[in-house]
């Protein structure tokens, strides 16, 4: 086990004078302390995407096609996919460009995503319109709660069923929720993105395979896994209680890159927090989770967590688990309490 000491997770510091490409985007978007989100989309557009689009290119041909392909799948998948995603679902959470320029906020869901495997504005009615507003309870469609989250076998069928039925389940959600405007835009998208493929396929194959198609397998993979981490450790007692369905990762670099995501407890309590004030919310709050028995981890992040529980080794979690009292001495209490918030929870109805 550790204990709670300095927290490394970036906050905002406000630069002392700002450049001037820094006082141009500061003018579209509604908070200077999204600016390194600018940065990031034009790094993904000036890089990532122009690579896509050689791919498709008739005169590009033999080695140098693989080294494009290589080189555009090492920049989607190990440089930009998790800072994109969680840029993405920040910018969900809290609109990215002032409303004068609100047709700007189409750019990241409608252009980028696609390259990443997301259709678009499925991420947005999922996450938004039902995944926080069912909180992992028996409404929501990706809750963790009827499985047993340290069995590979039971994540096995939650993906199965997430790639096969994810998108007609949550159409369904909002038909009987009467929500018809978020069922229609989850539908759009997807059934656009896989249209747009199709017809991707008859230009080249072999591009829109390695440029779509894997991303989209991949990205959906790689969601499910870490929805599957942040509400693997749930009370049987009190399942709604966001202390008590979620853990939070502090102090590592996954902070650092991908916006303090680690804090999943303060973002289901108050999901419209901006990304810097995790870190301050969080210390400010403590005695809220050590009242819920909430559970922190220190130096590891989302994939650690579900790769260990995966492989059950609950010796890893619980060195890495932080004692925020006295309540556990031992890492065998710590193993035995994480162990009981894995069990599977039936549904009601």
């Amino acid at each position: 086990m550790k204990h709670l000491t300095v927290i490394t997770d970036p906050v905002f510091i406000k630069a002392k004078e700002y450049s001037l490409y820094d006082r141009f985007f500061l003018k579209w978007i509604r908070d200077e302390r999204d600016l390194p989100f600018i940065y990031l989309t034009l790094k993904i557009s000036l890089t990532l995407i122009p690579l896509g689009i050689m791919l498709y290119m008739p005169f590009i041909q033999g080695w140098v096609w693989w080294v494009i392909a290589i080189a555009y799948a090492y920049l989607n998948n190990f440089m930009f996919k998790g800072p994109f995603g969680l840029m993405l679902h920040c910018t969900c959470h809290r609109a990215f460009f002032k409303k004068k320029y609100q047709f700007m906020n189409y750019y990241l869901p409608w252009v980028i995503a696609p390259f990443f495997g997301h259709s678009p504005e499925t991420y947005f009615t999922h996450h938004i319109g039902m995944h926080h507003v069912e909180n992992n309870l028996e409404g929501d469609e990706s809750s963790t709660m009827p499985f047993q989250r340290d069995s590979f076998k039971d994540f096995a069928k939650y993906f199965g069923s997430f790639l096969f039925r994810g998108v007609y389940d949550l159409a369904l959600y909002f038909f009987h929720k009467k929500r018809k405007r978020l069922m229609y835009r989850s539908v759009r998208g997807e059934a656009l993105f896989i249209l747009f493929s199709i017809a991707l396929c008859f230009v080249s194959f072999k591009a829109t395979l390695w440029v779509f198609i894997i991303p989209f397998f991949i990205y959906r993979l790689v969601a499910m896994m870490g929805n599957w981490a942040q509400h693997s450790f749930i009370d049987a007692n009190e399942p709604g209680n966001e202390y008590k369905s979620s853990i939070t990762c502090i102090n590592t670099k996954y902070n650092l890159k991908c916006w303090n995501d680690g804090y999943h407890i303060s973002h289901h309590e108050k999901q419209s927090m901006h990304w810097t004030e995790h870190p301050v919310y969080f210390k400010k709050t403590l005695n809220k989770y050590v009242a819920n028995k909430a559970i922190v981890f220190d130096g590891i992040h989302f994939l650690h967590v579900f790769i260990w529980l995966m492989r059950k080794r609950y010796d890893l979690l619980a060195k890495n688990y932080v004692t925020l009292d006295d309540r556990y001495k031992t890492d065998a209490e710590i193993v035995t309490f994480l162990k009981s918030r894995t069990l599977k929870i039936a549904f009601q109805h």
